[in-house]
């Protein structure tokens, strides 16, 4: 951190489908960011890129042109080779959803248990064909999802199907329209983000369908679309706000040149609105 200005932070985000949209989590999270850091005179460079390599590609310019202090990695995947590249160039880098146990600046937050929370409030209800519409598969947050929607699946005797989306709401639309078509369809569906709920919400409307009544519907994520929409959506809930302001934290203290140490935010906890209700 020089002298008379704040660290400047950089963070490239990849889109989520084709149309270059940027996940809604993000959104909250750049708030809380830009809330802490804006107290310590910081910034953030926001960067949207089509790709990892172009990602690490940003990462080498902004160092070798001095454009930024640290850098936020979100989306890990298996292998993961920011981690080694920002080692090289010497980059202070927050890990969100790493491996407290790296040694890195890493926020760890359990998706495995914010699911089981998700299937046992669905099968608390009587729910015993659950269906996921999930992320992309690659990455670590998605995995850890899969695992526990399984496992939490099967201790309390029920099926389970998934379809893996982009985030977007296209996806949301296609994606519920191929489990309404299963034979027998689901009875809930946990969707990974906002906007595919609202599309898979809509999507049960435009056939005629009830929810809750034929259909309950889980969303990630609280936000603005889940609690406006008819009828308000359930949803797993986590303070994606004050984790920006916590991943600000981390990253003041990195560019300070202090010793990692991991924050581990409250397992997110579902919030029960009217989109939930037992099956008929």
């Amino acid at each position: 951190m020089r002298s008379g200005r704040g660290p400047r932070v950089g963070m490239a985000l990849l889109a989520m489908n084709e149309g270059g949209g940027l996940e809604p989590f993000y959104a909250d999270l750049l708030a809380g960011l830009e809330e802490e850091l804006d107290r310590h005179d910081g910034s953030v460079f926001l960067h949207v890129v089509p790709d990892l390599e172009a990602e690490i590609l940003a990462y080498r310019r902004w160092r070798s042109e001095d454009l930024v202090d640290a850098v936020v990695v979100s989306d890990l995947v298996d292998n993961d080779p920011r981690q080694a590249v920002c080692a090289e160039l010497g980059l202070p880098a927050v890990h969100i959803g790493g491996d407290p146990a790296s040694g890195d600046w890493v926020v760890d937050y359990d998706n495995a248990s914010a699911m089981r929370e998700a299937v046992n409030h669905l099968t608390g209800l009587g729910h015993v064909r659950i269906a996921w519409v999930s992320g992309p598969g690659r990455y670590r947050h998605t995995q850890a999802r899969a695992s526990s929607f399984v496992e939490a699946l099967a201790a309390a005797g029920g099926q389970g199907l998934r379809r893996e989306g982009d985030y977007g709401a296209a996806a949301g639309t296609a994606l519920t329209a191929d489990l309404l078509d299963a034979d027998p369809p689901p009875t809930a569906v946990v969707y990974d983000n906002d906007l595919m709920a609202v599309a898979g919400l809509r999507e049960a409307h435009r056939r005629g369908l009830r929810v809750p009544g034929d259909l309950s519907i889980l969303a990630w994520d609280d936000s603005a679309n889940s609690r406006i929409c008819h009828p308000p959506l359930s949803v797993v809930s986590r303070d994606v706000h004050e984790l920006g302001v916590v991943t600000a934290g981390m990253l003041l203290r990195a560019v300070r040149g202090e010793a990692p140490v991991p924050e581990i935010p409250p397992v997110a906890q579902v919030v029960a609105r009217a989109s939930t209700a037992p099956p008929a």
